[in-house]
């Protein structure tokens, strides 16, 4: 069974940051990882789920023309609202994932931290809905700590392993380390270089 909203409710009563993304080096190291895998410097439309306080969303919304983010929790909507102020373009909204999918194409989804709080039906159900969502040119990241979470029902390699099975798309990008597993899937297969006419 995929983790209930009331776990991550919990989560952020009282605690505005409860991952401590914004004083842990791990956190800001891996951060700066996810945005360096990206192979484009811009993107037309981005989709973040599972966005927490905003503090990954902050980094995307200037690398995009339109930026949508959402979480199951009333309190981390509230501030990621709050940490994405300043951008125009930045949408955030409260739903849960796969049943409450957004509308619209993006041209690149991150799931980052999100995938293995739900079981293997959900995942699937979640994949497909980001096929379906993804532009013909379209990206998807994945990034995920790699060791076992109380009450998760999946692992980072059993998630990492379903998206490179069911998303048959090119693999663009991995770093895999003792922490995380960072992958970049694309329906376009051309490197940085080839795209620039170095190659």
């Amino acid at each position: 069974m995929s983790v209930a909203t009331p776990y991550f409710d919990q989560l952020f009563a009282g605690n505005d940051d409860p991952w401590a993304f914004r004083q842990r080096w791990y956190e800001q190291r891996k951060r700066a990882l996810t945005l360096a895998v990206l192979t484009r410097p811009r993107y037309r439309s981005i989709f973040e789920p599972g966005c927490a306080n905003g503090e990954l969303s902050a980094e995307l919304a200037p690398r995009c023309e339109r930026l949508v983010c959402c979480d199951t929790a009333a309190a981390a909507v509230t501030l990621a609202q709050t940490r994405l102020r300043g951008f125009s373009h930045a949408q955030v909204h409260q739903s849960r994932l796969p049943e409450e999918w957004p509308p619209g194409q993006f041209e690149l989804i991150v799931l980052s931290e999100l995938c293995y709080y739900l079981d293997a039906e959900d995942l699937q159900r979640l994949i497909d809905c980001a096929l379906n969502a993804l532009t013909d040119n379209g990206q998807l990241l994945a990034c995920h700590w790699r060791p076992r979470i109380d009450g998760c029902p999946q692992t980072a390699e059993q998630v990492h392993e379903m998206l490179a099975q069911r998303l048959g798309m090119a693999h663009l990008a991995h770093h895999h380390d003792s922490d995380f597993l960072l992958d970049l899937w694309s329906r376009d297969g051309t490197s940085v270089a080839t795209h620039e006419g170095l190659r």
